[in-house]
């Protein structure tokens, strides 16, 4: 995977070292996580982070893009996706208007040091110019960066054997230029919701992390870094009625994300604490479906938040 010599100057040379440059970006990374993103790093592996939604996985990612101090380039998968939108594609109305105005100019197959002029026309319309770089090709070319492949479980099968192809050399074939290698291999993180299973072949080319749900204090520090105008109380209620949520059986149990979503409702609204009035009213901003809503409405909802509240004090 080439050499990652550059990572030395970052001060990457631990998991602690890695969770306190994370730190300082704002993500909070366990112990388990932290190990696994510095042996990836080291190793020049992929990290692929499997998870619920909203657990970190591509926050992860970005946060790794800002310690590093390099590009982040996202790849998000989702049914269909091909190589066109993955790899590269021509830009077919840039080369039909070089087209129209070589014709205008007058290119009638005459010959110019050896060569038709037709010839020479059909070279420069698969010139380098032309070439739309998606993802894949942008991270290959970009040097140092951070490539996050997002969801890729919702893309076909058949996409993972294009990313099987990339991720072993990093080279990009293609027939009208010739072959593109990476001078210094990305950072890849591959994010999974795990909605299918992804092949072992995939899997086996990376590091693999399960991320969970935080547990209660991390939840905290996670809201009070990405919030700190959120009060210590305030942080304390939304996180234990998110962990109270999540031990309910719901379709989509919230996340981090939600979390933070949800404190940031309630900062609007000018709450200091969880007040169960104005955390029932802003219940969209954690529980994105009906059913979930519904469910815990009948398992007293407003009780709960109630009793959370009162914890919290």
């Amino acid at each position: 995977m080439g050499d990652r010599a550059w990572l030395d100057a970052h001060g990457v040379d631990s998991p602690t070292a890695l969770a306190g440059r994370l730190d300082a970006t704002g993500y909070l990374a366990d112990a388990g996580l932290a190990t696994a993103a510095f042996l990836a790093l080291r190793m020049g592996r992929p990290l692929f982070c499997e998870g619920e939604a909203g657990v970190g996985k591509t926050s992860l990612a970005q946060a790794l893009a800002t310690l590093l101090d390099v590009p982040l380039i996202r790849l998000q998968c989702y049914e269909g996706i091909d190589a066109a939108q993955a790899l590269y594609d021509w830009d077919f109305p840039r080369q039909l208007l070089h087209l129209r105005a070589a014709e205008s100019a007058g290119v009638h197959g005459v010959m110019r040091d050896g060569v038709h002029d037709t010839e020479r026309l059909e070279t420069e319309l698969y010139d380098r110019r032309f070439l739309v770089a998606r993802p894949l090709l942008r991270a290959v070319e970009t040097g140092p960066a951070v490539l996050l492949i997002d969801e890729v479980d919702r893309a076909d099968d058949e996409f993972e054997a294009l990313l099987l192809e990339v991720l072993s050399e990093f080279t990009i074939s293609i027939p009208e230029i010739g072959t593109i290698r990476a001078e210094t291999p990305p950072v890849v993180v591959v994010t999974s919701n795990r909605t299918r299973e992804v092949h072992d072949a995939l899997k086996r080319r990376c590091l693999y992390h399960w991320l969970e749900h935080p547990a209660y204090d991390r939840e905290v520090a996670i809201i009070r870094r990405r919030l700190p105008e959120a009060t210590e109380r305030l942080a304390a209620g939304v996180a234990a009625a998110a962990q109270r949520l999540r031990e309910q059986d719901l379709l989509k149990p919230p996340g981090v994300a939600e979390s933070l979503d949800w404190t940031r409702a309630l900062l609007e609204l000018g709450a200091r604490e969880l007040d169960p009035d104005l955390a029932a009213a802003t219940l969209g901003a954690v529980l994105k479906y009906r059913e979930d809503a519904l469910r815990v409405a009948q398992n007293g909802f407003h009780e709960l938040l109630a009793r959370v509240a009162g914890d919290a004090r």
